[in-house]
């Protein structure tokens, strides 16, 4: 594995175990990003326990490959949470102009799971 992708794999390993746990500890900061006709508290959890296994996943050798698919699949059903926040009044965000930002980041670490896979 070059450099570069060593990098992104401590940087986006280190980000999705710390999204992992912030979901565990602050769930609050993210109910409003769930639609209400799910089971807000349900989906919360399970999402950062998947969000915080991936980014342990990309520390693994073995399971860094998958971790990486894991990522990319996970950033593909969040985005279309990130479209609609951006559409809402008051996003969960915080202010629209980070709500619109967030859609081209969600691209990003779409870019940046597929670096990974490809580099393992």
């Amino acid at each position: 594995m070059d450099t570069f992708s060593l990098f992104l794999k401590i940087i986006l390993g280190i980000l999705f175990c710390f999204a992992g746990i912030m979901h565990i500890i602050k769930p609050k900061n993210f109910k409003n990003f769930i639609p209400d006709f799910l089971p807000k508290l349900t989906i919360n959890y399970l999402f950062g326990v998947i969000e915080f296994l991936l980014g342990i996943g990309l520390f693994l050798s073995n399971y860094t490959k998958h971790a990486a698919v894991g990522i990319f699949i996970l950033m593909i059903i969040f985005l279309p949470i990130h479209i609609w926040d951006a559409t809402k009044i008051r996003p969960a965000i915080g202010s629209k102009k980070i709500a619109y930002i967030r859609i081209p980041l969600q691209f990003l670490l779409m870019y940046w799971a597929y670096y990974i896979y490809l580099n393992a």
